[in-house]
């Protein structure tokens, strides 16, 4: 009994300090630092301060094995740029996105070429409409002009000054016109660009509608 009590003591004399022994926490393992330096690569067990923010790679000091990778640290500037690119990404991402499902519905809509086309020939019909209406509008209003301006020169030949009225309507039927032209300008462009998107449009419903070989 006496020896059963005595190793009792003992175990409970013994027991605090493995407990103790269990919740130390391990000693952090040392670390190796590699970086490059003016194009040249560099290692140590030490991160001096003009290295703290570049790229480098953390190894373990006793099996070498690579314990982490950091990239380089941005600066605000460069941050915002990194950011502004993806962003744009993104939104090109996005568009393409867009584009192929509008690809594949238009796939979808149509069951034949002639369909596609006589789909876009709608829209080509309002644009000639409107390109129809503009030319005549110029027309119009380069005639009135030269009315005016015809007036204009017969009164400066007779020597009369030309009246204000006149004068303010010449201006107005000038910026009328120059106004007009624009429109057409982009009328035009506009017509130029429906033909290479049908053109477009047709290329890519084939591409899509037709079966792909494996």
């Amino acid at each position: 009994m006496k020896i059963q009590a005595m190793l009792a003591i003992a175990a409970l004399c013994v027991l605090p300090t493995a407990v103790q022994a269990q919740a130390r926490p391990a000693p952090a393992e040392k670390k190796l630092y590699c970086w490059n330096e003016n194009g040249r690569k560099v290692c140590g067990d030490a991160l001096p301060a003009d290295a703290v923010d570049a790229a480098r790679t953390e190894l373990s000091a006793s099996s070498g094995r690579p314990l982490a990778r950091l990239g380089e640290q941005l600066t605000p500037e460069e941050r915002a740029i990194a950011e502004d690119s993806a962003h744009q990404d993104r939104i090109a991402a996005n568009a393409e996105a867009a584009r192929m499902r509008r690809e594949r519905a238009m796939a979808e809509s149509y069951e034949t070429e002639e369909d596609l086309r006589s789909a876009f020939g709608d829209r080509i019909v309002l644009v000639d409409e409107g390109l129809k209406t503009s030319r005549m509008g110029v027309t119009n209003l380069r005639q009135s002009l030269v009315s005016l301006l015809r007036q204009a020169n017969d009164l400066e030949l007779q020597g009369k000054p030309v009246p204000p009225a006149l004068a303010g309507n010449i201006r107005s039927q000038h910026v009328d016109l120059l106004r007009q032209q624009a429109i057409m300008r982009q009328q035009l462009e506009e017509r130029a660009s429906l033909d290479a998107e049908l053109e477009y449009a047709v290329e890519r419903y084939h591409a899509l509608r037709t079966p792909k070989r494996n």
